[in-house]
């Protein structure tokens, strides 16, 4: 009788609405804005979907979708991912964020974690990093190095993480050489290698030496490499297509972030909210320094990386003007968060204007 009893009491266990989802993996789904290569953008987050499957096995079921335009291509898929019954959906793309909210509401058991967006939900979190601290320090770097006095910039949309970026950098050059000064070259759109390359090419033959881009694939890189100018690679290490040409890489590290919130759902514990992560929290890391950078030129990043860390250092930092001749940042002071997200100006330095 007593045998009899036990299992029933184990079918009725497993038959349990509630065990059935303590024990069922979290189905978490991530969505690229470009098709997934070699390094970048999107590579850098499937890193950190990689990341997860490694710190929760079988606890964890990911999929992924690339090459997704913004808008209403979004849409579907993030549609299409939610009523397939992931639990938790990761939109890693500024133009996703209004697509994302919008599926939210029609999905409120569902949680989303919009990366790069700033609008919250009860069910739509969001997480940024602070790009702009690694390139004030790639900055340093590139300052230490060009022999013109000119940078080249590559940039997708004039959005305020882009300016910010294309300021912390100028601001990180002109910190040690006060003659630098960046020219840019807007593309309106993230990633297209032929017009990345094109961009580069141009603002080489304008005499910049050295490169810096916003953009989502290695073009910038692979076109710095072929003329023997120099480069900051984004988002993650490309030493690979320009081994003599990289400066040092800007990366960002999404492991630890993705893998707390997946975490977060399966203990039935996650919550809205935001985050913004920087040096400090291990987000942004700049490495993977090229052989033409002196070793003097390393130790100086990495210190004032430290810097940074420990909070001694701020990018934004003033006196600071626009390059339209207003102050921005008066002596002794500094932008605080909100006046950082909101940038719509471009630093003193920047012979490009900002566009209209």
């Amino acid at each position: 009788m007593y045998k009899n009893l036990a299992a029933t009491l184990v079918a009725a266990c497993c038959l349990s609405p509630a065990f059935a989802q303590s024990s069922a993996p979290i189905r978490a789904a991530w969505v690229y804005v470009t098709p997934l290569t070699d390094a970048g953008w999107t590579q850098q987050h499937d890193q950190g979907r990689r990341a997860v499957e490694k710190a929760l096995g079988a606890q964890v079921q990911t999929t992924y979708v690339e090459n997704v335009p913004e808008g209403a291509d979004a849409e579907r898929v993030i549609r299409d991912l939610a009523a397939q019954g992931h639990q938790i959906i990761f939109t890693p793309s500024f133009g996703y964020m209004e697509p994302t909210l919008k599926v939210a509401r029609d999905f409120p058991a569902v949680k989303f974690e919009s990366i790069t967006g700033y609008k919250q939900a009860p069910n739509v979190a969001t997480a940024n990093a602070r790009y702009y601290e690694g390139r004030y320090l790639a900055g340093i770097a590139a300052g230490r190095l060009t022999k013109s006095n000119q940078a080249g910039y590559v940039a997708g949309f004039p959005i305020p993480e882009v300016l910010q970026g294309i300021n912390a950098f100028t601001l990180g050059m002109r910190s040690v050489n006060p003659k630098a000064e960046v020219r840019v070259i807007w593309l309106n759109e993230w990633f297209n290698p032929p017009r990345e390359r094109d961009a580069a090419m141009t603002l080489m033959n304008q005499g910049a030496d050295v490169l810096a881009f916003h953009t989502g694939s290695t073009a910038v890189m692979a076109a710095a490499e072929e003329r023997g100018a120099l480069a900051v690679a984004y988002h993650s290490d490309m030493r690979k297509v320009a081994p003599t040409a990289q400066i040092a890489a800007v990366t960002h590290q999404w492991g630890d972030y993705y893998t707390r919130r997946v975490q977060a759902v399966r203990d039935d514990r996650w919550q809205s909210g935001k985050l913004w992560g920087g040096v400090k929290e291990g987000m942004i890391r700049v490495e993977a320094f090229g052989p033409k950078v002196p070793q003097a030129v390393q130790r100086e990043v990495l210190a004032r990386q430290q810097d940074i860390a420990a909070g001694r250092l701020h990018p934004f930092s003033g006196p600071i003007a626009d390059n339209e001749g207003h102050a921005r940042v008066g002596k002794g002071q500094k932008l605080d968060d909100a006046q950082i997200l909101q940038m719509n100006w471009l630093v003193d330095g920047v012979r490009t204007p900002l566009p209209r």
